[in-house]
Protein backbone atom coordinates (compact mmCIF):
# COMPACT_ATOMS: atom_id res chain seq x y z
CA UNK A 1 0.00 0.00 0.00
CA UNK A 2 1.39 3.02 -1.08
CA UNK A 3 2.40 5.82 2.16
CA UNK A 4 1.04 9.58 1.55
CA UNK A 5 3.95 11.64 2.43
CA UNK A 6 5.06 15.52 1.26
CA UNK A 7 7.57 16.53 -1.31
CA UNK A 8 10.41 17.54 1.35
CA UNK A 9 9.81 13.73 2.48
CA UNK A 10 9.96 12.28 -1.32
CA UNK A 11 13.18 14.14 -1.77
CA UNK A 12 15.07 13.13 1.18
CA UNK A 13 13.89 9.37 -0.19
CA UNK A 14 16.31 9.95 -3.27
CA UNK A 15 20.19 9.02 -2.71
CA UNK A 16 23.04 10.14 -4.15
CA UNK A 17 23.64 8.66 -7.58
CA UNK A 18 20.43 7.58 -8.53
CA UNK A 19 18.99 6.80 -11.41
CA UNK A 20 15.80 9.06 -11.75
CA UNK A 21 13.21 8.20 -14.65
CA UNK A 22 10.48 11.14 -15.15
CA UNK A 23 7.73 10.84 -17.71
CA UNK A 24 5.31 13.27 -19.65
CA UNK A 25 5.60 16.01 -22.17
CA UNK A 26 5.71 19.93 -21.37
CA UNK A 27 4.59 20.00 -17.61
CA UNK A 28 1.86 17.20 -17.70
CA UNK A 29 2.91 14.60 -16.19
CA UNK A 30 6.00 16.93 -14.43
CA UNK A 31 6.02 16.24 -10.67
CA UNK A 32 6.65 20.39 -10.21
CA UNK A 33 6.52 20.58 -6.69
CA UNK A 34 8.48 17.58 -5.66
CA UNK A 35 11.10 19.02 -8.15
CA UNK A 36 11.62 21.93 -6.56
CA UNK A 37 11.59 19.88 -3.04
CA UNK A 38 14.96 18.31 -4.42
CA UNK A 39 16.54 20.83 -5.39
CA UNK A 40 15.87 22.96 -1.95
CA UNK A 41 17.23 19.72 -0.48
CA UNK A 42 20.28 20.31 -2.33
CA UNK A 43 20.99 23.45 -1.79
CA UNK A 44 20.57 23.52 2.24
CA UNK A 45 22.25 20.15 2.16
CA UNK A 46 24.51 18.90 -0.31
CA UNK A 47 22.06 15.68 -1.14
CA UNK A 48 20.71 14.34 -2.73
CA UNK A 49 24.04 14.60 -5.06
CA UNK A 50 25.25 13.00 -8.86
CA UNK A 51 21.99 12.16 -9.72
CA UNK A 52 21.27 11.09 -13.10
CA UNK A 53 17.88 11.64 -14.83
CA UNK A 54 16.55 10.04 -18.06
CA UNK A 55 13.90 11.88 -19.79
CA UNK A 56 11.43 11.42 -23.23
CA UNK A 57 10.34 14.74 -24.15
CA UNK A 58 10.88 18.50 -23.33
CA UNK A 59 9.88 18.47 -19.65
CA UNK A 60 9.04 22.25 -19.19
CA UNK A 61 7.66 25.93 -19.37
CA UNK A 62 10.63 27.24 -21.30
CA UNK A 63 10.78 29.20 -18.41
CA UNK A 64 11.66 28.58 -14.62
CA UNK A 65 9.43 25.24 -14.41
CA UNK A 66 9.91 22.04 -15.39
CA UNK A 67 13.70 20.09 -15.25
CA UNK A 68 15.39 23.09 -15.10
CA UNK A 69 14.42 23.04 -11.36
CA UNK A 70 17.00 20.27 -10.89
CA UNK A 71 20.01 22.85 -12.87
CA UNK A 72 21.52 23.27 -9.84
CA UNK A 73 25.30 22.25 -10.51
CA UNK A 74 26.50 19.18 -8.55
CA UNK A 75 22.74 17.75 -8.36
CA UNK A 76 23.05 16.36 -11.65
CA UNK A 77 25.66 14.83 -13.06
CA UNK A 78 24.33 12.61 -16.34
CA UNK A 79 21.48 13.81 -18.35
CA UNK A 80 20.08 11.28 -21.00
CA UNK A 81 16.79 13.11 -22.78
CA UNK A 82 15.39 12.88 -26.33
CA UNK A 83 14.57 16.87 -26.05
CA UNK A 84 16.90 19.76 -23.55
CA UNK A 85 16.01 23.11 -24.88
CA UNK A 86 12.90 23.62 -22.67
CA UNK A 87 15.60 23.11 -19.32
CA UNK A 88 17.47 26.54 -19.99
CA UNK A 89 19.58 26.14 -16.39
CA UNK A 90 20.53 22.49 -17.36
CA UNK A 91 21.29 23.23 -20.60
CA UNK A 92 23.77 25.97 -19.29
CA UNK A 93 25.73 22.92 -17.22
CA UNK A 94 25.84 20.96 -20.46
CA UNK A 95 26.91 23.80 -22.12
CA UNK A 96 29.92 24.10 -19.38
CA UNK A 97 30.65 20.70 -19.17
CA UNK A 98 29.75 20.34 -15.27
CA UNK A 99 27.38 17.19 -16.59
CA UNK A 100 27.66 14.84 -19.49
CA UNK A 101 24.53 14.56 -21.75
CA UNK A 102 23.09 12.35 -24.22
CA UNK A 103 20.40 12.98 -26.54
CA UNK A 104 18.46 9.93 -27.82
CA UNK A 105 15.56 9.31 -30.47
CA UNK A 106 12.26 10.38 -27.96
CA UNK A 107 10.79 6.99 -29.27
CA UNK A 108 13.72 4.60 -28.10
CA UNK A 109 13.66 6.83 -24.44
CA UNK A 110 9.85 5.79 -23.89
CA UNK A 111 9.98 2.65 -24.88
CA UNK A 112 13.05 1.35 -23.03
CA UNK A 113 11.39 1.75 -20.00
CA UNK A 114 9.62 -1.83 -21.00
CA UNK A 115 12.60 -3.55 -22.08
CA UNK A 116 14.08 -2.57 -18.53
CA UNK A 117 10.80 -3.70 -16.40
CA UNK A 118 10.89 -7.31 -18.38
CA UNK A 119 15.02 -7.09 -17.60
CA UNK A 120 15.57 -7.55 -21.49
CA UNK A 121 19.10 -5.92 -22.83
CA UNK A 122 17.79 -3.55 -24.13
CA UNK A 123 16.18 -2.21 -27.67
CA UNK A 124 17.69 -3.37 -31.13
CA UNK A 125 16.35 -0.58 -33.87
CA UNK A 126 17.03 1.22 -37.35
CA UNK A 127 15.75 4.50 -35.43
CA UNK A 128 18.68 6.82 -35.53
CA UNK A 129 20.86 5.54 -38.42
CA UNK A 130 23.11 7.68 -40.48
CA UNK A 131 21.99 10.42 -37.27
CA UNK A 132 23.94 11.96 -35.00
CA UNK A 133 23.09 9.13 -33.00
CA UNK A 134 24.79 6.66 -34.81
CA UNK A 135 28.30 5.63 -33.02
CA UNK A 136 29.88 6.55 -35.89
CA UNK A 137 28.83 9.87 -35.75
CA UNK A 138 28.21 11.44 -32.57
CA UNK A 139 26.83 8.77 -30.34
CA UNK A 140 24.38 10.99 -29.06
CA UNK A 141 26.93 12.70 -27.36
CA UNK A 142 25.85 16.48 -26.56
CA UNK A 143 29.01 17.75 -24.84
CA UNK A 144 32.37 16.97 -24.23
CA UNK A 145 31.61 15.20 -20.61
CA UNK A 146 29.54 12.96 -21.94
CA UNK A 147 31.92 9.48 -22.73
CA UNK A 148 29.78 6.87 -21.73
CA UNK A 149 28.90 4.75 -24.88
CA UNK A 150 24.56 4.34 -24.73
CA UNK A 151 24.27 3.18 -28.57
CA UNK A 152 25.99 0.42 -30.29
CA UNK A 153 25.95 -0.56 -33.79
CA UNK A 154 25.48 -3.86 -34.35
CA UNK A 155 24.82 -6.22 -37.50
CA UNK A 156 21.32 -8.90 -37.76
CA UNK A 157 20.89 -10.94 -40.28
CA UNK A 158 23.37 -8.65 -42.25
CA UNK A 159 21.60 -5.64 -42.16
CA UNK A 160 22.70 -2.60 -39.74
CA UNK A 161 21.05 -2.07 -36.60
CA UNK A 162 21.57 0.43 -33.63
CA UNK A 163 21.36 -1.50 -30.25
CA UNK A 164 20.45 1.01 -27.18
CA UNK A 165 21.16 -0.38 -23.86
CA UNK A 166 18.99 -0.84 -20.80
CA UNK A 167 19.66 -0.22 -17.19
CA UNK A 168 18.77 -0.59 -13.52
CA UNK A 169 16.13 2.49 -12.58
CA UNK A 170 16.19 3.66 -8.73
CA UNK A 171 13.33 6.05 -8.73
CA UNK A 172 10.34 6.73 -10.94
CA UNK A 173 9.45 10.43 -10.67
CA UNK A 174 5.87 10.66 -12.12
CA UNK A 175 2.78 12.69 -11.75
CA UNK A 176 -1.40 11.70 -11.99
CA UNK A 177 -4.19 13.72 -11.00
CA UNK A 178 -5.76 11.21 -8.38
CA UNK A 179 -4.50 8.83 -6.18
CA UNK A 180 -6.95 6.77 -4.02
CA UNK A 181 -5.88 5.55 -0.57
CA UNK A 182 -3.79 2.47 -1.76
CA UNK A 183 -1.94 4.45 -4.39
CA UNK A 184 -3.78 3.74 -7.53
CA UNK A 185 -3.19 6.74 -10.00
CA UNK A 186 -5.93 8.25 -12.33
CA UNK A 187 -5.15 10.91 -15.34
CA UNK A 188 -8.54 11.93 -15.59
CA UNK A 189 -7.31 15.77 -16.54
CA UNK A 190 -4.03 14.94 -17.73
CA UNK A 191 -3.50 15.32 -21.79
CA UNK A 192 -1.39 12.58 -22.79
CA UNK A 193 -1.22 9.62 -20.85
CA UNK A 194 2.66 9.52 -21.09
CA UNK A 195 4.53 6.61 -20.49
CA UNK A 196 4.21 6.84 -16.44
CA UNK A 197 3.20 3.09 -15.99
CA UNK A 198 6.14 1.61 -17.90
CA UNK A 199 8.68 3.92 -16.26
CA UNK A 200 6.88 3.14 -12.60
CA UNK A 201 7.23 -0.89 -13.48
CA UNK A 202 10.61 -0.67 -14.98
CA UNK A 203 11.53 1.12 -11.12
CA UNK A 204 9.57 -1.73 -9.41
CA UNK A 205 11.32 -4.55 -11.68
CA UNK A 206 14.83 -2.93 -10.63
CA UNK A 207 14.26 -3.04 -7.01
CA UNK A 208 13.79 1.18 -6.84
CA UNK A 209 10.31 3.02 -5.51
CA UNK A 210 8.24 5.02 -7.79
CA UNK A 211 6.90 8.74 -6.49
CA UNK A 212 3.83 10.10 -8.18
CA UNK A 213 2.69 13.38 -7.35
CA UNK A 214 -1.35 14.16 -7.86
CA UNK A 215 -3.56 16.88 -7.11
CA UNK A 216 -6.85 14.86 -5.45
CA UNK A 217 -7.30 11.70 -3.18
CA UNK A 218 -10.04 9.52 -3.21
CA UNK A 219 -11.54 6.89 -1.49
CA UNK A 220 -10.17 3.09 -1.71
CA UNK A 221 -12.30 1.38 -4.03
CA UNK A 222 -14.04 4.69 -5.73
CA UNK A 223 -11.92 4.73 -8.99
CA UNK A 224 -13.03 3.18 -11.66
CA UNK A 225 -10.18 0.15 -12.62
CA UNK A 226 -10.50 1.33 -16.76
CA UNK A 227 -8.97 4.78 -15.45
CA UNK A 228 -6.42 3.88 -13.23
CA UNK A 229 -3.30 4.14 -15.44
CA UNK A 230 -0.46 3.76 -12.80
CA UNK A 231 -1.80 0.57 -10.73
CA UNK A 232 -1.07 1.04 -6.51
CA UNK A 233 0.66 -2.38 -6.54
CA UNK A 234 3.81 -0.38 -8.24
CA UNK A 235 3.45 3.10 -5.80
CA UNK A 236 5.20 3.43 -3.40
CA UNK A 237 4.95 6.84 -2.26
CA UNK A 238 2.54 9.73 -3.01
CA UNK A 239 2.26 13.57 -2.85
CA UNK A 240 -0.70 15.38 -3.21
CA UNK A 241 0.17 18.62 -4.34
CA UNK A 242 0.22 22.09 -1.66
CA UNK A 243 0.58 24.74 -4.84
CA UNK A 244 -1.94 24.92 -7.94
CA UNK A 245 0.98 25.71 -9.92
CA UNK A 246 2.39 21.96 -9.62
CA UNK A 247 -0.21 20.41 -11.62
CA UNK A 248 -0.63 22.81 -14.83
CA UNK A 249 -1.85 20.46 -17.48
CA UNK A 250 0.71 22.07 -20.89
CA UNK A 251 3.22 24.30 -20.57
CA UNK A 252 0.92 27.26 -21.47
CA UNK A 253 -2.57 26.09 -19.86
CA UNK A 254 -3.64 25.10 -16.13
CA UNK A 255 -6.60 22.92 -17.42
CA UNK A 256 -8.66 22.82 -20.92
CA UNK A 257 -11.09 19.81 -20.37
CA UNK A 258 -10.79 19.38 -24.17
CA UNK A 259 -7.27 18.30 -23.90
CA UNK A 260 -8.50 15.64 -21.54
CA UNK A 261 -11.25 14.31 -23.35
CA UNK A 262 -13.57 15.74 -20.87
CA UNK A 263 -15.53 17.64 -22.97
CA UNK A 264 -15.40 18.93 -27.22
CA UNK A 265 -14.70 22.56 -27.87
CA UNK A 266 -16.50 24.16 -31.19
CA UNK A 267 -14.14 23.63 -33.92
CA UNK A 268 -15.34 27.40 -34.88
CA UNK A 269 -13.31 28.52 -31.05
CA UNK A 270 -9.89 27.59 -32.33
CA UNK A 271 -8.54 30.54 -34.00
CA UNK A 272 -7.38 30.51 -37.94
CA UNK A 273 -4.25 32.13 -38.94
CA UNK A 274 -3.72 35.81 -40.12
CA UNK A 275 -2.04 35.43 -43.38
CA UNK A 276 1.46 35.42 -43.73
CA UNK A 277 4.42 33.82 -45.01
CA UNK A 278 4.36 30.56 -42.39
CA UNK A 279 0.47 30.10 -43.24
CA UNK A 280 1.67 30.03 -46.84
CA UNK A 281 3.80 27.71 -45.41
CA UNK A 282 1.70 25.26 -44.10
CA UNK A 283 -0.30 26.03 -46.51
CA UNK A 284 1.31 24.40 -49.02
CA UNK A 285 2.39 21.92 -46.88
CA UNK A 286 -1.40 20.76 -46.10
CA UNK A 287 -1.38 20.15 -49.77
CA UNK A 288 0.65 17.28 -49.59
CA UNK A 289 -2.31 15.18 -47.51
CA UNK A 290 -4.54 13.04 -48.84
CA UNK A 291 -7.99 11.62 -47.54
CA UNK A 292 -8.10 8.63 -45.23
CA UNK A 293 -3.95 9.93 -44.17
CA UNK A 294 -2.67 9.45 -40.87
CA UNK A 295 -0.57 12.40 -40.49
CA UNK A 296 2.27 13.53 -37.37
CA UNK A 297 2.57 17.37 -37.05
CA UNK A 298 6.03 18.90 -35.15
CA UNK A 299 5.97 21.98 -33.44
CA UNK A 300 5.95 25.01 -34.74
CA UNK A 301 5.36 26.05 -38.25
CA UNK A 302 4.54 22.32 -38.47
CA UNK A 303 1.51 22.25 -36.11
CA UNK A 304 0.02 24.90 -37.94
CA UNK A 305 -1.06 22.41 -40.75
CA UNK A 306 -3.99 21.39 -38.18
CA UNK A 307 -5.38 25.11 -38.30
CA UNK A 308 -5.32 25.36 -42.17
CA UNK A 309 -7.53 21.86 -42.70
CA UNK A 310 -9.95 22.82 -40.43
CA UNK A 311 -10.21 26.07 -41.75
CA UNK A 312 -10.67 23.97 -45.13
CA UNK A 313 -13.01 22.23 -44.10
CA UNK A 314 -11.24 19.13 -44.26
CA UNK A 315 -10.58 17.70 -40.92
CA UNK A 316 -12.33 15.22 -41.08
CA UNK A 317 -11.17 13.37 -44.36
CA UNK A 318 -7.47 12.69 -42.48
CA UNK A 319 -6.41 11.20 -38.89
CA UNK A 320 -4.08 13.94 -37.32
CA UNK A 321 -1.71 12.20 -34.37
CA UNK A 322 0.35 13.32 -31.86
CA UNK A 323 3.43 11.72 -30.39
CA UNK A 324 2.10 11.70 -26.89
CA UNK A 325 -0.53 9.37 -27.97
CA UNK A 326 -3.88 11.34 -29.62
CA UNK A 327 -5.12 10.16 -32.60
CA UNK A 328 -8.03 12.11 -34.29
CA UNK A 329 -9.10 15.71 -33.38
CA UNK A 330 -6.70 19.02 -33.62
CA UNK A 331 -3.20 18.97 -32.70
CA UNK A 332 -2.35 22.04 -30.47
CA UNK A 333 0.21 24.22 -31.32
CA UNK A 334 3.18 25.57 -28.83
CA UNK A 335 2.50 26.19 -25.79
CA UNK A 336 0.05 23.26 -25.35
CA UNK A 337 1.85 21.15 -27.78
CA UNK A 338 1.76 17.05 -27.40
CA UNK A 339 -2.09 17.63 -26.44
CA UNK A 340 -5.23 17.77 -28.94
CA UNK A 341 -8.64 19.39 -29.11
CA UNK A 342 -11.53 16.83 -29.59
CA UNK A 343 -8.89 13.81 -30.15
CA UNK A 344 -10.90 10.43 -31.10
CA UNK A 345 -8.41 8.28 -28.95
CA UNK A 346 -5.50 8.47 -26.66
CA UNK A 347 -2.87 5.85 -26.26
CA UNK A 348 0.20 6.11 -24.33
CA UNK A 349 3.44 7.01 -25.17
CA UNK A 350 5.44 4.06 -26.07
CA UNK A 351 2.86 2.56 -28.06
CA UNK A 352 2.29 5.55 -30.61
CA UNK A 353 5.97 5.19 -31.38
CA UNK A 354 5.65 1.31 -31.84
CA UNK A 355 3.20 2.66 -34.62
CA UNK A 356 5.19 5.20 -35.88
CA UNK A 357 8.53 3.02 -35.94
CA UNK A 358 6.44 0.58 -37.72
CA UNK A 359 5.68 2.99 -40.45
CA UNK A 360 2.04 3.68 -39.51
CA UNK A 361 2.73 6.96 -40.31
CA UNK A 362 1.25 8.31 -44.11
CA UNK A 363 2.82 11.99 -43.57
CA UNK A 364 4.74 13.45 -41.61
CA UNK A 365 5.13 17.60 -41.35
CA UNK A 366 7.78 18.50 -39.35
CA UNK A 367 10.07 21.35 -38.59
CA UNK A 368 13.28 22.91 -40.71
CA UNK A 369 16.03 24.62 -39.25
CA UNK A 370 19.07 23.66 -41.02
CA UNK A 371 19.24 21.37 -44.54
CA UNK A 372 22.43 20.49 -46.59
CA UNK A 373 23.14 19.49 -49.91
CA UNK A 374 22.95 15.89 -49.06
CA UNK A 375 19.15 16.69 -47.93
CA UNK A 376 20.09 16.26 -44.18
CA UNK A 377 18.03 18.51 -41.69
CA UNK A 378 19.54 19.74 -38.57
CA UNK A 379 16.96 20.99 -35.62
CA UNK A 380 19.13 19.82 -32.80
CA UNK A 381 21.87 21.41 -32.02
CA UNK A 382 23.16 25.02 -33.17
CA UNK A 383 26.25 27.26 -33.31
CA UNK A 384 25.24 30.76 -32.21
CA UNK A 385 27.45 33.56 -31.85
CA UNK A 386 28.28 34.41 -28.24
CA UNK A 387 26.26 37.49 -27.21
CA UNK A 388 29.83 38.46 -24.88
CA UNK A 389 32.59 37.28 -27.58
CA UNK A 390 30.58 38.03 -31.14
CA UNK A 391 33.70 36.52 -32.78
CA UNK A 392 33.18 33.44 -30.78
CA UNK A 393 30.39 30.36 -31.35
CA UNK A 394 28.50 28.57 -28.66
CA UNK A 395 26.38 25.84 -28.95
CA UNK A 396 22.89 26.26 -28.44
CA UNK A 397 20.99 22.86 -28.09
CA UNK A 398 17.76 20.90 -28.13
CA UNK A 399 17.93 17.09 -28.91
CA UNK A 400 15.53 15.57 -31.07
CA UNK A 401 12.34 14.64 -29.44
CA UNK A 402 10.35 12.73 -31.43
CA UNK A 403 11.96 13.74 -34.65
CA UNK A 404 14.17 11.00 -35.67
CA UNK A 405 11.92 8.54 -35.00
CA UNK A 406 9.08 10.06 -36.68
CA UNK A 407 10.91 11.61 -40.19
CA UNK A 408 12.76 8.28 -40.67
CA UNK A 409 10.06 6.25 -40.89
CA UNK A 410 6.49 8.10 -42.08
CA UNK A 411 6.44 7.08 -45.57
CA UNK A 412 6.46 10.80 -46.76
CA UNK A 413 8.09 13.77 -44.65
CA UNK A 414 7.74 17.08 -46.00
CA UNK A 415 10.35 19.56 -43.60
CA UNK A 416 8.82 22.73 -43.27
CA UNK A 417 10.18 26.36 -42.32
CA UNK A 418 11.17 29.98 -43.11
CA UNK A 419 13.93 29.83 -46.26
CA UNK A 420 15.90 32.36 -44.19
CA UNK A 421 17.04 32.89 -40.44
CA UNK A 422 14.88 35.53 -39.40
CA UNK A 423 14.11 37.25 -42.46
CA UNK A 424 11.14 39.93 -42.38
CA UNK A 425 8.74 39.41 -45.28
CA UNK A 426 5.00 39.79 -45.63
CA UNK A 427 2.57 38.96 -48.45
CA UNK A 428 1.45 42.01 -50.31
CA UNK A 429 -0.65 41.33 -53.63
CA UNK A 430 -0.30 38.06 -53.78
CA UNK A 431 3.53 37.83 -53.75
CA UNK A 432 5.78 37.35 -51.03
CA UNK A 433 7.48 40.28 -50.50
CA UNK A 434 10.99 40.28 -48.75
CA UNK A 435 11.57 43.62 -46.09
CA UNK A 436 14.66 42.38 -44.62
CA UNK A 437 17.23 39.53 -45.76
CA UNK A 438 17.83 36.94 -43.02
CA UNK A 439 21.12 36.89 -40.99
CA UNK A 440 21.74 33.46 -41.25
CA UNK A 441 21.70 30.86 -43.87
CA UNK A 442 19.39 27.54 -43.44
CA UNK A 443 20.54 26.13 -46.53
CA UNK A 444 24.48 25.13 -45.66
CA UNK A 445 26.90 22.71 -47.59
CA UNK A 446 26.77 20.67 -44.33
CA UNK A 447 24.63 20.80 -41.68
CA UNK A 448 25.65 21.21 -38.06
CA UNK A 449 24.49 18.00 -36.63
CA UNK A 450 22.73 15.51 -38.49
CA UNK A 451 18.95 14.70 -36.89
CA UNK A 452 17.37 13.79 -40.36
CA UNK A 453 19.52 11.61 -43.01
CA UNK A 454 18.91 12.62 -46.30
CA UNK A 455 21.35 9.63 -47.78
CA UNK A 456 18.97 7.08 -45.51
CA UNK A 457 16.17 8.74 -46.86
CA UNK A 458 17.84 8.31 -50.29
CA UNK A 459 18.63 4.16 -50.07
CA UNK A 460 15.13 4.16 -48.47
CA UNK A 461 13.43 5.24 -51.42
CA UNK A 462 11.57 7.28 -49.06
CA UNK A 463 9.64 10.47 -50.68
CA UNK A 464 10.83 13.82 -48.61
CA UNK A 465 9.59 17.35 -49.64
CA UNK A 466 11.38 20.79 -47.98
CA UNK A 467 8.52 23.61 -48.13
CA UNK A 468 9.25 27.14 -47.89
CA UNK A 469 7.82 30.31 -48.22
CA UNK A 470 10.40 31.15 -51.37
CA UNK A 471 9.83 27.56 -52.80
CA UNK A 472 10.03 23.87 -52.48
CA UNK A 473 12.60 21.38 -52.92
CA UNK A 474 12.28 17.48 -53.73
CA UNK A 475 14.89 15.15 -52.74
CA UNK A 476 15.20 13.30 -56.67
CA UNK A 477 17.92 10.75 -56.14
CA UNK A 478 19.35 12.08 -53.36
CA UNK A 479 20.14 15.44 -54.41
CA UNK A 480 18.24 18.55 -53.73
CA UNK A 481 15.65 19.93 -56.51
CA UNK A 482 14.10 23.08 -56.85
CA UNK A 483 10.50 22.69 -57.77
CA UNK A 484 8.22 25.39 -57.10
CA UNK A 485 8.92 28.59 -56.90
CA UNK A 486 6.81 31.75 -54.85
CA UNK A 487 5.18 34.21 -56.94
CA UNK A 488 7.58 37.68 -56.70
CA UNK A 489 10.82 35.33 -56.29
CA UNK A 490 13.44 35.53 -58.53
CA UNK A 491 15.72 32.12 -58.24
CA UNK A 492 18.67 33.40 -58.44
CA UNK A 493 18.85 36.73 -55.47
CA UNK A 494 16.43 35.00 -53.77
CA UNK A 495 17.30 31.44 -53.69
CA UNK A 496 20.13 29.84 -55.46
CA UNK A 497 22.59 33.14 -54.24
CA UNK A 498 21.57 32.50 -50.70
CA UNK A 499 22.62 29.18 -50.27
CA UNK A 500 25.95 27.37 -49.45
CA UNK A 501 25.29 25.04 -52.48
CA UNK A 502 24.01 24.56 -55.77
CA UNK A 503 21.05 22.89 -55.55
CA UNK A 504 19.35 20.93 -58.73
CA UNK A 505 16.63 22.89 -60.67
CA UNK A 506 14.03 21.03 -61.96
CA UNK A 507 13.48 21.36 -65.99
CA UNK A 508 9.59 21.57 -65.54
CA UNK A 509 9.93 24.79 -62.46
CA UNK A 510 7.07 25.36 -61.59
CA UNK A 511 4.86 28.22 -59.84
CA UNK A 512 3.56 27.73 -56.26
CA UNK A 513 -0.47 28.15 -56.47
CA UNK A 514 -0.87 32.03 -56.34
CA UNK A 515 -4.27 31.67 -54.25
CA UNK A 516 -2.13 29.88 -51.45
CA UNK A 517 -0.98 34.01 -50.57
CA UNK A 518 -4.37 35.38 -50.77
CA UNK A 519 -6.41 35.61 -47.73
CA UNK A 520 -8.95 32.98 -48.75
CA UNK A 521 -7.59 29.97 -50.17
CA UNK A 522 -10.30 27.33 -50.64
CA UNK A 523 -8.09 25.52 -52.43
CA UNK A 524 -7.30 21.84 -50.47
CA UNK A 525 -8.99 19.24 -52.43
CA UNK A 526 -8.98 15.88 -50.67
Amino acid sequence: MAKFITAREAAQLIRDKATVGVAGIGLSGWPEEVAVAIADLYKETGHPKGLTIKQGSAMGDWKERGMTRLGVEGLVSNWSAAHIGSAFAMNELVKANKLACHCLPQGVIVNLWREIAAHRPGIITKVGLGTFVDPRIEGGKMNEAATEELVELITLNGEEYLFYKSFPLDVALLRGTTADEDGNITFENEGPINEGYAVAEAAKNSGGIVIVQVQYTAQRGTLHPKQVKIPGALVDYVVVATDINACWQTEGTYYEPAFAGNMKKPLEGIPSLPLSPRKVIARRCAKELKAGNIVNLGVGIPSEVAGIVTEEGHIDKIILTTESGTFGGVPAPLPNFGSAYNAQANVDHGSMFDFYDGGGCDVAVLGLAQADEDGNINVSKFYIPDKKDPGKKVPRLFGPGGFINISQASKKVVFAGMFADKSKEEIRDGKIAILEEGKGRKFLKEVEQITFSGKYAARSGQEVLYVTERCVFRLIDGKMTVVEIAPGIDLKRDILDKMEFAPEVASDLKEMEAAMFEESWGGLEM
